[in-house]
């Protein structure tokens, strides 16, 4: 099928470089064809974030975006920062909190419902979007340039050969791909490795968020509340944090963020969130509530530093795919929406001036004289300063941001890639978790039940080993198995051979997409690839 752009995922920065590059055509009266190929099953099933969104993106892409009952309806009303100890909380005065703290003119939302709407004007528009078709490899021209993608095949059975519902994938050309697949995107990574994108930037790095939905009792329920807290159950040294924000329909999300370049392999991020719930300023706005939805997600935190060359031949990463997160605000989908609009004026432009398979300069050229470089770059240090540790970390961020308004001379660079930092376990104490009591606090496998994930069980794994030796000879007798505990949805677990030996045991029906594996596997063994299409989580309102 032959396209002028494909676009790789469906979230806010795909979805938003569609609408942009129908407006453009529509605005010149000429036909323009665009295609959005979504891995979930429906677009918005794999979105999940906070969310507390800045609405400036897509005030410029749509708008009119109230007239047209965008889900953009609860205004944020309150900010409350809070360290944590085990038994306390200190909260931090508003007259102190950094500008990147205050939400004035954001509204608390769920961005899977947002990019649903996306979904239906990009449709109004004329975009063709495909539901259930992941991109799973990328295709070249003779000269080297991207071609387009082509889709998994459906219908391949555990043994790799094709079932009787077996289908081949498609191949999709286009003048100008745009890779918008999120956090540590599968054909993302294969792109800057092939064209080298990452010389000379700073290693990417990460964090895991948790999040649950609940519906709480009406009368502890205040939209437009949004708390972030620091400290507690994390220990000084290891960077994380939460977030509980207020919807509407006595709803509230309630998250939970560990920074991936943590060292201590027994710690586990999802019973760090469990036990994060048990605090008394949070138990107090849970308990006598249900819970009703469950994901979770990794997140570009890197920054400015971190991003790589956004174009190569025939094609661009946007969004999240390159890593456009602010994770000073915790913020990611007005950058999406921003640089999936920049993108598409640059691919608009060149399919105009008859362009096709070369780079798209125009767009990080755009992108350095954009509010949202300004905004980057005013915090381009604060990740590298809270790895820091919590005192010295939040007390720098104090100075940079609300002393000095981000304008510093100086630029602190990331060291290490995530899955460099694990200590051996023979250096490190195991962490005593409490079991779940299944009302505030829950195990992974109910946790899954309700993130609605499925895969067709009849398919190769997609979660793959290089090495099928290395986690038991390596994860396991150095590390204590690490990927039993970050991941998210029981998809690793070492068992036991009749003989006694250990085996890892890959689940990955319970795959929630999350990537985590592909980040922290200390070895970097684990290669996250498309599952068939439809496939992982389908998440309501999250």
């Amino acid at each position: 099928m032959e396209y002028d752009v494909v676009i790789v995922g469906g979230g806010p920065a795909g979805l938003s470089a569609a609408i942009r590059l129908k407006q453009r055509a529509a605005e010149k009266g000429i036909e323009l064809g665009v295609c959005v190929l979504e891995k979930g099953s429906e677009i918005g099933a794999h979105i999940l974030s906070g969310a507390v969104m800045d609405p400036r993106a897509i005030s410029e892409l749509i708008p009119d975006w109230k007239e047209k009952d965008a889900p953009l309806n609860v205004d944020v009303t309150e900010d409350r920062f809070l360290f944590l100890t085990e038994a306390g909380a200190k909260a931090v005065p508003n007259w102190a909190l950094p500008d990147n703290f205050k939400n004035h003119g954001n509204y608390v939302i769920s961005l899977a419902n947002v990019t649903r709407w996306l979904g239906q004007q990009a449709e109004t528009l004329g975009v063709e979007i495909f539901p259930g078709f992941p991109a799973a490899e990328v295709l070249y021209n003779e000269d080297g340039s991207v071609r387009g993608v082509a889709t998994g095949n459906m219908g391949v059975g555990k043994n790799g050969e094709p079932t009787e519902n077996f289908q081949l994938g498609m191949e999709l050309h286009a003048k100008y791909t745009l890779f918008c697949e999120g956090a540590r995107g599968h054909l993302g990574r294969q792109l800057q490795d092939h064209f080298k994108l990452r010389d000379g930037s700073d290693p990417q790095v990460y964090g895991i968020g948790i999040k649950e939905l609940w519906e709480i009792a009406p009368e502890k329920h205040k939209p437009g509340l949004v708390i972030h807290t620091a400290g507690w159950p994390l220990e000084n040294d290891t960077y994380g944090g939460s977030f509980l924000y207020h919807l509407d329909n006595n709803q509230v999300m309630v998250g939970f963020v560990v920074g991936l370049g943590y060292q201590n392999p027994y710690l586990s991020p999802f019973e760090e969130f469990q036990r994060y719930k048990t605090h008394p300023e949070i138990r107090k706005f849970l308990e006598g509530g249900k819970r009703v939805s469950y994901g979770a997600r990794a997140i570009t935190a890197g920054g400015l530093m971190s991003l790589p060359k956004l174009v190569f031949p025939g094609g661009a990463l946007v969004g999240d795919e390159a890593g456009f997160l602010n994770a000073s605000r915790i913020k990611g989908s007005h950058a999406a929406i921003k640089t999936g609009m920049l993108a598409a004026d640059a691919a608009f432009d060149a399919v105009q001036a008859g362009r096709s398979g070369d780079e798209l300069t125009a767009y990080p050229e755009s992108f350095k004289t954009s509010w949202l470089h300004t905004e980057l770059h005013r915090a381009r240090n604060f990740k590298q300063w809270m790895s820091k540790g919590l005192y010295l970390g939040a007390l720098m961020v104090g100075i940079e941001q609300k002393l000095m308004g981000g304008n510093v001379p100086w630029t602190l660079h990331h060291q290490h890639w995530d899955h460099e930092m694990l200590k051996p376990a023979s250096q490190c104490k195991p962490i005593d978790y409490p079991k779940p009591d299944g009302k505030l606090t829950f195990d992974r496998l109910s946790s899954v039940f309700i993130s609605n994930t499925n895969h067709e069980e009849n398919q190769p794994t997609h979660l793959t080993l290089k090495d099928p030796g290395v986690p038991v000879n390596v994860n396991w007798q150095t590390y204590a198995g690490p990927e039993s505990r970050y991941c998210p949805a029981a998809v690793y677990e070492f068992v036991k051979n009749g003989d006694g030996s250990d085996r890892l045991q890959i689940n990955a029906q319970n795959c929630v997409h999350c990537k985590t594996c592909d980040i922290k596997d200390p070895t970097q063994n684990i290669v996250w690839v498309t599952p068939e299409g439809g496939g992982g989580p389908n998440y309501p309102n999250m």
